[in-house]
């Protein structure tokens, strides 16, 4: 994987991380680090703090029509999820990682926070079909973020007929 997509793949999950006051003070950083974020991080760097803090509240934090939770696109709220958190774990083990933190394994910032770490696109090829999803669903509620996903989703091969859904 090419430098360049290693740098997008963790500036984009900065980006899609709550926008505390450290998100604030790498904007800069982002910006120049990740060309294909601009958008976002203009729009970020223009927003008064607290509209950005309850944007990202009202897309991410009250349904799960914008969901962060890879796992939830492919099995919902159904035991089979748990299954695949569990690769998820395995996933970063063998990598030699180790997930911290209060967020579960398929949390997409922390999913391409491994990508970046590791050069392995597998799990972001695997939930190529959610992150499109998301992505399309994003771009319609009309917000800054559908960008970031347009970012990432520019950097992974296209849905394949027989990818999961």
């Amino acid at each position: 994987m090419p430098g360049g997509a290693q740098v997008l793949y963790q500036a984009a999950a900065l980006c899609l991380t709550y926008p505390d006051d450290a998100f604030r003070t790498r904007l800069p950083l982002l910006r120049e680090a990740a060309p294909q974020l601009r958008e976002f991080t203009d729009h970020a760097a223009a927003t008064p703090q607290p509209a950005l803090q309850a944007h990202y509240v009202e897309v991410f934090d009250f349904k799960n029509r914008h969901s962060l939770y890879l796992s939830w696109w492919t099995d919902g709220d159904t035991r089979r999820r748990g299954m695949s958190l569990v690769r998820f774990k395995e996933l970063y083990r063998a990598h030699g990682l180790e997930l911290t933190g209060e967020e579960l394994p398929d949390f997409l910032p922390a999913v391409l926070e491994f990508t970046a770490r590791t050069g392995s696109t597998e799990p972001l090829v695997e939930h190529r079909d959610a992150l499109d999803r998301l992505r399309s669903r994003l771009a319609a509620f009309g917000t800054p973020y559908a960008r970031v996903l347009d970012a990432v989703c520019a950097t992974l091969p296209s849905t394949s007929p027989g990818a999961r859904r």
